[in-house]
């Protein structure tokens, strides 16, 4: 496989710290709010990467944290009149529901800033022990930034350059503008956890760098981030940590790309920001998720009502193809299409590895499962599968489908509600057999209620959620 890294601005060949396992970080997000559609994307493409390499067979340990400590939850907190903690702790769980939503599973380790503050701290030591830190009068920590001769190198800017758009704000007692937070002294009535330099809390920069460390170790394989984490983000976890620990921190960087919505940016001053559990509401999560792994995960993708909407379409595509091919493995076909059936599954899955490897090429992925599709209702018409077939190539589809992470929303049914249905189908047959088409079109109407879609065919009726 290989990934583009944001670090040397070219494809690298994926070679492991440790032959068959990898250590993955992905940045969290800051939990003072719901999350929306930009958030979203690291989730699910960081979920697809993730799912694949499992699928390929490597040990993967990912760590996505928290920052459950921060300026913009504080002034959350003061502003409902409540804690920091409780605040977290609200959106973190409102986090959970959209992630679950959007398909996305559990990492490893999800870790708290909260919960690493002696990691944090020891790593400060360390880094005022070597003289890459310094304490201010007012109790803030501050990294030398010019100290460091490689910082820039992740966002490929001259140190002159950078330095033309640093600025030091009112109260910061920084040696130079380009200095950035190590620990911030507390202000009265703001929360603070004490330590050898004030009581206070960490700077965002140091508690991925310190959770990262604790939970992977001191060189990483991948580190991923929206693209608006470069600068200063991920340039800051570079420095400190390198500095730090006098190894390399990451060998690889993705960052995926930014979300526009009706061709301009997303953003609250515009009023085109939209929360996931906003658009879930009206499209569903699973067509989201859709939407934002069906591009290059590096290229700026466009949200509008119609994208949506055809990425609904598409799911739609998929469902009919499963209900069909389920529907099949039960009443096979003569068998004279298997043999090219096993050839063509052979051959898509070779598609799809050959576009995932080509640094998580998702967009063509996705077309080598719709290529799969488009041959199995070929079969599926023709009647030539066998139900042998027909389940090898149901397995086959939910292989790659779920490599993917798609084609669960719909399957998020009670056992009960499945029964019932299948109950009313089969009085519905009944009915239709005595010819009592009164009661067949009652026992229709009531499924359509229920959002449950009949068709009827040559071997029976088959069903599937609207």
């Amino acid at each position: 496989m290989k990934i583009f890294n944001t670090l040397t601005r070219e494809k690298q060949e994926l070679i492991p710290i440790e032959e068959g396992k990898l250590r993955i970080y992905a940045c969290g997000p800051t939990v003072y709010n719901y999350i929306h559609i930009g958030n979203a994307r690291p989730l699910c493409v960081f979920d697809v990467l993730r799912r694949y390499l499992e699928w390929r067979g490597y040990d993967v340990r990912f760590v996505q944290n928290f920052t459950d400590i921060d300026d913009k939850i504080i002034r959350r907190a003061n502003e409902e009149g409540t804690t920091y903690d409780v605040v977290a702790e609200r959106y973190i769980a409102e986090f959970w529901t959209d992630a679950k939503g959007l398909g996305v599973r559990e990492a490893t380790v999800h870790p708290r800033a909260t919960e690493n503050m002696s990691e944090i701290i020891d790593i400060i030591k360390v880094l005022e022990e070597k003289g890459f830190a310094y304490r201010a009068e007012n109790g803030d920590v501050y990294f030398r930034t010019r100290k460091d001769p490689g910082y820039g190198k992740l966002s490929h800017q001259p140190i002159d350059d950078l330095e033309s758009g640093a600025r030091i704000s009112v109260g910061e007692q920084k040696e130079d503008p380009l200095d950035f937070a190590l620990w911030k002294a507390a202000k009265p009535g703001e929360p603070f956890w004490k330590s050898p330099w004030s009581n206070g809390r960490p700077g965002w920069h140091i508690e991925c760098s310190a959770m990262a460390r604790r939970y992977l170790g001191e060189t990483i394989d991948i580190h991923g981030g929206g693209q608006d984490l470069i600068f200063p983000h991920h340039e800051n976890e570079i420095a400190q940590s390198e500095c730090c620990n006098g190894v390399p921190f990451a060998h690889y960087w993705m960052h995926n790309g930014y979300i526009n919505v009706d061709n301009k940016k997303m953003s609250k001053s515009l009023g085109n920001f939209f929360t996931v559990r906003d658009v879930a509401k009206e499209y569903g999560y699973e067509a989201i998720r859709f939407f934002l792994i069906s591009s290059s995960y590096r290229s700026p993708i466009n949200y509008s009502v119609d994208v949506i909407t055809s990425a609904g379409a598409a799911l739609d595509r998929l469902y009919n193809c499963e209900s069909a091919l389920s529907f099949a493995a039960d009443n096979g076909g003569d068998g004279s299409g298997d043999d090219a059936m096993g050839a063509s599954i052979e051959q898509r899955k070779a598609q799809f590895i050959d576009a995932m490897d080509d640094d998580l090429n998702t967009a063509d992925a996705i077309s080598a499962v719709f290529d799969l599709v488009k041959d199995i209702n070929t079969a599926l018409r023709d009647g030539t599968l066998s139900a042998d077939a027909c389940k090898k190539a149901l397995d086959a589809f939910h292989e790659l489908t779920g490599v993917l992470g798609l084609l669960y929303e719909r399957h998020a049914v009670e056992e009960d509600d499945t029964a019932l249905i299948e109950e009313l189908i089969a009085a519905r047959a009944e009915a239709r057999r005595q010819k009592n088409w009164a009661e067949s079109d009652r026992i229709r109407d009531q499924l359509k209620e229920m959002g449950i879609v009949i068709e009827d065919t040559a071997q029976g009726a088959r069903w599937h959620r609207a």
